[in-house]
């Protein structure tokens, strides 16, 4: 089984449009999880979740790794069962690449020791990258509509 966790969307909108669902933290809350998020290199942040059927208590401590504005941005991701305990230390990257029409998303999660963890996380990143696309096709989608 694989650790490592990387997926791939394509969207039919600009890199500064998808940039914005990834660093915005009102943004990144409508598809992701609340945060105090800001794309500066050193920042310490936290998601925050329910933690519902989760086997972590829905706390992502971060902090922001790289950040190369509409290309890259990177924090690290420790989170655990609660309790102070953290039981994941791994790095989250979110690469755009420009394309003729569009732009192109991929996600890498890595860093993972045990496969059950990398298994819940890629559970989880699935959904969460569903809602990202269905939210920003919709947000872009309307707006294309109400012009």
């Amino acid at each position: 089984m694989k650790k490592d966790i990387n997926q791939k969307w394509f969207f039919d909108h600009t890199p500064d449009k998808v940039w914005d669902y990834l660093t915005d933290p009102k943004l990144i809350a409508e598809w992701l999880m609340e945060s105090d998020f800001q794309p500066v290199v050193g920042h310490e942040f936290k998601f925050t979740g329910s933690g519902d059927n989760c086997i972590y208590d829905g706390i992502a401590y971060c902090k922001v790794l790289d950040v190369d504005p509409f290309k890259h941005v990177s924090y690290s991701w420790r989170t655990g069962p609660g309790n102070g305990v953290i039981t994941v230390h791994s790095v989250v990257s979110w690469t755009l690449t420009a394309k003729d029409n569009g732009t192109e998303l991929e996600l890498s999660h890595t860093g993972f020791t045990d496969i059950k963890d990398a298994d819940a996380h890629r559970e989880g990143w699935t959904q969460l990258g569903e809602r990202f696309v269905n939210r920003l096709n919709e947000v872009y989608q309307n707006e294309t509509t109400n012009t």
